[in-house]
Parts: C-alpha cells; sequence; structure tokens
C-alpha cells in the first residue's frame, strides 16, 4: 500500500474509511486489516475480496467515495478514466451514489460515465442509489438512462455451473444478475418509499425482484404499509409466488398491518378506474410510459394515468 501515496491517493490511515461490502442482510462496513474478522470465516473471506477492491481503485475512486468535488474535477480534468473500473468492476460513478454525493455522480456523468455499470455481483449504480435512500441520486441517474431493472433476473447457465464448482469458469464469467436483485427490490427492502416511487414512475417492472420474489415480498417482509400499499397501486400481483410457493401475504408477519392489508386487497375487487389505468399503461408498454404526456388527452388523465 505504499505505492498508493506516492500515485496520487491518500494512505489507509488517512483515508479513515472502512471497506463497504453488500451482503444480503444489508451493506457491511469492514475496517482496515482483519483483526476484527477473526473467528468468522466468512468476514474474513469479505475482507479478502475487498482487500482486491481497495488494491486497484483510482484517485478517482477515491475522490467520488469522500464526496470530493474539487478533486474529483481536477482529476477528470487531468484524463484519468472516468469509467475505471476495480478487479470487480467498481466505477467511480458506484463510489458516488453508495455516499449519495449527488453533485459527484452528475460530474461523472456529465464526463460520460456510464450509468449502467455492472460490479462483478451485480450492482449497478442505481442500486447502490437506492439502498442508501438517496432518492436525488437515483432520480438523476434515471434522466440519464439508468435501467431500472437489469435485462434478466434469473441465474444463467454459466453461474449455476460456477456456483456448484467455481474452479470451472474462473473468475470471468461476468456479473450475477439474481444474487442481490434489482434497484426496485432493494429499495423494498430497505424501505426507500421515495426511492421506490421514481423507479416506478420511470418505469420499473413491477413483478421482478430477486429470483421469483417481487417487490411485493421484500415489502412484506418490511412491514410497511406506505410501501405495500404504493406497491398494490402499481399494479403488484397479490399472488405471485416465490420459488418456495409462498404469495406476499404468506411472508407478511402474522397478524400485523401489512397481513391484513394484503387480504383485504385480496377480497375486495378494484376499482374500474384503477383496473383501467393498468390495463391502458399495460397496453403502451413499460419502455413508452413517457411518451403519454404527447398523448391527445386531458391534462387530467394524461397526470391518472401516470399517478400523477
Amino acid at each position: 500500500m505504499s505505492g498508493i501515496k506516492e500515485n496520487g491517493c491518500s494512505t489507509k490511515e488517512e483515508l479513515g474509511a472502512m471497506s463497504r461490502i453488500y451482503l444480503e442482510s444489508g451493506w457491511l462496513e469492514v475496517p482496515w486489516g482483519d483483526g476484527d474478522l477473526e473467528g468468522s470465516p466468512g468476514l474474513r473471506l469479505v475482507c479478502l475480496l475487498s482487500a482486491g477492491s481497495w488494491a486497484d481503485r483510482s484517485p478517482l475512486h477515491e475522490a467520488a467515495s469522500q464526496g470530493r468535488l474539487l478533486a474529483l474535477q481536477t482529476l477528470l480534468s487531468q484524463g484519468y478514466n472516468v469509467n475505471a473500473v476495480t478487479i470487480d468492476h467498481v466505477t467511480p460513478l458506484h463510489e458516488a451514489c453508495l455516499g449519495d454525493h449527488v453533485a459527484c455522480a452528475r460530474t461523472l456523468l456529465e464526463a460520460g460515465a456510464n450509468v449502467n455499470a455492472i460490479t462483478i455481483d451485480g450492482v449497478t449504480p442505481l442500486f447502490n442509489a437506492c439502498s442508501q435512500g438517496s432518492p436525488c441520486c437515483a432520480e438523476l441517474l434515471l434522466e440519464y438512462g439508468a435501467k431500472p431493472q437489469l435485462e434478466s433476473c434469473l441465474p444463467s447457465p454459466t453461474h449455476e455451473a460456477a456456483s456448484k464448482d467455481p474452479d470451472i469458469l474462473g473468475h470471468r464469467c461476468g456479473p450475477r444478475h439474481s444474487s442481490l436483485g434489482n434497484a426496485t427490490v432493494c429499495a423494498c427492502m430497505s424501505q426507500q418509499f421515495h426511492c421506490i416511487r421514481k423507479l416506478l414512475y420511470a418505469g420499473a417492472d413491477i413483478q421482478k425482484g430477486k429470483y421469483w420474489d417481487t417487490p411485493l415480498h421484500a415489502a412484506a417482509q418490511q412491514s410497511n404499509t406506505e410501501i405495500v400499499h404504493l406497491l398494490l397501486e402499481f399494479g403488484a400481483d397479490i399472488n405471485a409466488k416465490n420459488t418456495e410457493l409462498l404469495r406476499p401475504v404468506d411472508v407478511a408477519t402474522s397478524s400485523s398491518l401489512v397481513e391484513r392489508m394484503l387480504l383485504q386487497h385480496e377480497a375486495t375487487p378494484s376499482a374500474l378506474c384503477q383496473l383501467c389505468r393498468l390495463c391502458i399503461r399495460r397496453r403502451i408498454g413499460r419502455p413508452r410510459l413517457h411518451l403519454i404526456p404527447q398523448l391527445q388527452l386531458p391534462t387530467l388523465l394524461q397526470n391518472f394515468l401516470q399517478y400523477r
């Protein structure tokens, strides 16, 4: 690590930073060194993976991670690659969004950063923004063309083979799209209402989440009635089943407000206007929902179709 100082980066001691790794339970901050990780093989592995990421981080990664806008602009003017990646394919934009540094994210995007860059674990900048509850970052990314979800939420045969025997394919099998879920399900798990709403406004697929778990499955487990109501309004399938053949109501806490809400929704017919809105939106298609304002319709009806 002594060479990092000479290349323009701060040392670990000067950064005073924690290495952040996403686990299924959330973002884990791992201190430098392995003294605090002894006795936990899983955490030791995480530390080793983290060391690989930090070893090839550029000064641009550091500036974006710490929200140092002036340093970021200076580095870009000096010719640093805005899309530089670590061994895990983490870009400076990933770091800026993870730290909720909107100004840095905007600067990177204006300089040509790939808004849909994907890490080895299938994490996008939008995923990071939603996991941290940053609606401003999420909105910015969507304005620059961020995809609310990946093209596929299912594991490829390549990744299935690698999951059985990692040595079959080495370390170059690309991102595993299904391991973390998409940005919508991440926001539901983190209970980030405003991020979810922006994703749905942008046309996120309400039925796609993590494996066969939908965003409604994730929201039901968190017992957040406001998010559950939002998802139902946007047409979430209350009867969708996950890999264990469980519906959202089955994974909700027993006797909770969410369970009662789901049971009531199941027993109550939807209003005709709601059914018409969902039907029209499906007919238009998610990729073309942004064209609704161009339809020859009264403004009131346009706003209704867009949930405005």
